[in-house]
Protein backbone atom coordinates (compact mmCIF):
# COMPACT_ATOMS: atom_id res chain seq x y z
CA UNK A 1 0.00 0.00 0.00
CA UNK A 2 2.61 2.72 0.56
CA UNK A 3 4.04 1.87 -2.59
CA UNK A 4 1.14 3.13 -4.26
CA UNK A 5 0.56 5.82 -2.05
CA UNK A 6 4.44 6.93 -3.10
CA UNK A 7 4.30 6.55 -6.53
CA UNK A 8 0.51 8.75 -6.35
CA UNK A 9 2.49 11.50 -4.83
CA UNK A 10 5.26 11.43 -6.81
CA UNK A 11 3.01 11.67 -9.90
CA UNK A 12 1.00 14.49 -8.02
CA UNK A 13 4.32 16.83 -7.47
CA UNK A 14 5.03 16.15 -11.07
CA UNK A 15 2.21 17.34 -12.30
CA UNK A 16 2.03 20.16 -9.81
CA UNK A 17 2.16 23.61 -11.62
CA UNK A 18 5.02 26.09 -10.26
CA UNK A 19 3.89 29.95 -10.76
CA UNK A 20 6.78 32.59 -11.48
CA UNK A 21 6.43 36.20 -10.47
CA UNK A 22 8.34 39.25 -9.27
CA UNK A 23 9.04 39.86 -5.42
CA UNK A 24 10.51 42.71 -3.36
CA UNK A 25 12.30 42.90 0.03
CA UNK A 26 12.06 45.53 1.97
CA UNK A 27 14.15 46.99 4.82
CA UNK A 28 11.81 48.91 7.44
CA UNK A 29 14.62 50.54 8.90
CA UNK A 30 16.31 52.36 5.63
CA UNK A 31 13.61 52.15 3.40
CA UNK A 32 15.75 50.25 0.66
CA UNK A 33 14.00 47.71 -1.72
CA UNK A 34 15.34 44.90 -3.56
CA UNK A 35 13.23 43.55 -6.65
CA UNK A 36 13.90 39.98 -8.01
CA UNK A 37 11.65 37.74 -10.34
CA UNK A 38 11.99 33.92 -10.04
CA UNK A 39 10.58 30.70 -11.73
CA UNK A 40 9.70 28.90 -8.36
CA UNK A 41 7.82 32.23 -6.72
CA UNK A 42 6.91 30.09 -3.78
CA UNK A 43 10.02 29.14 -3.06
CA UNK A 44 12.69 31.78 -3.44
CA UNK A 45 11.83 33.24 0.08
CA UNK A 46 12.94 29.81 1.88
CA UNK A 47 16.45 30.35 -0.39
CA UNK A 48 16.75 34.07 0.29
CA UNK A 49 16.86 34.20 3.54
CA UNK A 50 18.93 30.95 4.08
CA UNK A 51 21.44 32.29 2.46
CA UNK A 52 20.95 35.77 4.32
CA UNK A 53 20.95 33.86 7.48
CA UNK A 54 23.87 32.34 6.50
CA UNK A 55 25.95 35.29 5.83
CA UNK A 56 25.95 33.92 2.01
CA UNK A 57 24.14 36.23 0.07
CA UNK A 58 25.46 37.52 -3.23
CA UNK A 59 23.98 40.78 -3.09
CA UNK A 60 26.58 42.42 -1.05
CA UNK A 61 24.10 45.48 -0.42
CA UNK A 62 21.02 43.80 0.81
CA UNK A 63 23.56 41.33 2.72
CA UNK A 64 25.13 44.63 4.86
CA UNK A 65 21.58 45.91 5.22
CA UNK A 66 20.54 42.66 6.99
CA UNK A 67 23.35 42.20 9.30
CA UNK A 68 23.39 46.10 9.81
CA UNK A 69 19.28 46.28 10.79
CA UNK A 70 18.14 42.65 11.31
CA UNK A 71 15.87 40.13 9.84
CA UNK A 72 13.01 41.13 11.85
CA UNK A 73 13.51 45.00 9.98
CA UNK A 74 12.61 42.53 6.55
CA UNK A 75 9.81 41.65 4.52
CA UNK A 76 9.03 39.85 1.84
CA UNK A 77 6.25 40.77 -0.39
CA UNK A 78 5.12 38.98 -4.23
CA UNK A 79 4.46 41.92 -6.27
CA UNK A 80 3.04 39.98 -9.71
CA UNK A 81 2.30 35.88 -10.34
CA UNK A 82 2.52 34.56 -13.11
CA UNK A 83 1.11 30.83 -13.83
CA UNK A 84 3.06 28.11 -15.96
CA UNK A 85 0.87 28.60 -19.20
CA UNK A 86 3.49 29.77 -21.87
CA UNK A 87 6.93 28.71 -22.78
CA UNK A 88 9.95 28.97 -21.13
CA UNK A 89 11.42 31.32 -22.84
CA UNK A 90 8.55 33.76 -22.99
CA UNK A 91 7.62 33.65 -19.47
CA UNK A 92 11.79 34.79 -18.87
CA UNK A 93 11.32 37.82 -21.02
CA UNK A 94 8.36 38.58 -19.22
CA UNK A 95 9.71 38.49 -16.08
CA UNK A 96 12.58 40.64 -16.70
CA UNK A 97 10.39 43.21 -18.17
CA UNK A 98 8.24 43.20 -15.70
CA UNK A 99 10.85 43.00 -12.70
CA UNK A 100 12.42 46.00 -14.58
CA UNK A 101 8.89 47.82 -14.57
CA UNK A 102 9.10 47.22 -10.63
CA UNK A 103 12.39 48.74 -10.31
CA UNK A 104 12.20 51.67 -11.99
CA UNK A 105 8.45 52.35 -10.30
CA UNK A 106 9.86 51.58 -6.27
CA UNK A 107 13.24 53.00 -7.36
CA UNK A 108 14.35 49.47 -5.65
CA UNK A 109 17.70 47.68 -6.46
CA UNK A 110 17.97 44.40 -8.76
CA UNK A 111 18.39 41.22 -7.11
Amino acid sequence: MQGIERKAAIAAYKEKKVASGIYRISCQASGESWIGQWTNIDAIKTRLWFTLRQNSSMQKALQSAWNTHGEDQFSFDILERFEEDEPDYIRASRLKERALFWREKLNAYAI
